[in-house]
């Protein structure tokens, strides 16, 4: 059905893995949104000059993908030691030595990038860097008609596996289509846009949402202040050649 596609506008939005395969074929470029934590990971890393590569699954098959690329594969939050410091948690990565390549597992965010780059241009967005990537797609020409944008908030997952819809995500999707200039928005991004200006203190906001509550009850606390420096970053992460690195 070509109404699932929005078809006809500039700026679209649409949840998780499955509407990110949805949309993908339609658009000129995909925005990956994973708050809490995969692309604000991304944009500490890229920051400070490292190749991230996405991975959907932390397991065998990403070590081997890692040895085969050089590069350090980061482990568990909880799975961080003196020879293996980095992690999905964006407070070890900044406090990491650098590597130059970095192969970052999750089922989320990294999932859709895994899954939809071969289909369009694909760009790690976040609160951190929000105005920055709506910056670089005005002026690379996406948001046209011609030439649409998709702007994808990954969501968690439920215990069974299926998608849960996460405040943080609707909140950075919300904070990129803001900062897309002179496009066309479906119905969908006006209210991602609507929804951020609403939310007042987004650092209070992540804190209390139930993401910021689980992580910071799992003692990661700094995870969640550093997802909330809203357009601390001026780095835009695309994906090529399987990694993220700077534009």
């Amino acid at each position: 059905m070509s109404a699932w596609e929005q078809n006809g506008y500039g700026v679209r939005v649409e949840w998780g893995p499955t509407g990110a395969r949805r949309l993908a074929p339609h658009v000129a470029c995909l925005v990956v949104v994973d708050v809490l934590s995969f692309t604000t990971a991304v944009s500490v890393a890229v920051e400070a000059g490292t190749t991230v590569y996405p991975y959907p699954w932390r397991d065998e098959t990403a070590a081997a993908y890692a040895d085969g690329l050089g590069a350090r594969l980061a482990v568990g939050r909880t799975g961080t030691s003196a020879d293996r410091p980095w992690s999905l948690s964006p407070a070890a990565l900044r406090a990491a030595p650098v590597t130059p390549r970095l192969v970052l597992p999750s089922p989320n965010g990294s999932a859709i990038a895994t899954t939809v780059g071969d289909v369009t241009t694909v760009v790690a967005g976040c609160l951190r860097n929000a105005a920055a990537v709506g910056h670089w797609l005005t002026e690379s020409g996406y948001g046209a008609a011609d030439r649409p944008v998709a702007v994808v908030p990954a969501g968690e997952r439920w215990p069974d596996g299926s998608m849960r819809p996460a405040l943080e995500d609707l909140l950075g999707a919300g904070a990129i289509v803001a900062a897309i200039h002179g496009a066309q928005l479906s119905p969908e991004a006006a209210a991602a846009r609507a929804a951020v200006e609403a939310a007042g203190d987004l650092a209070a906001a992540l804190r209390a949402c139930a993401s910021g509550q689980e992580l910071i009850a799992y003692g990661f606390p700094d995870d969640v202040a550093i997802a909330a420096e809203r357009d601390a970053s001026d780095v835009v992460p695309v994906l090529a050649g399987g990694g993220f690195s700077a534009a």
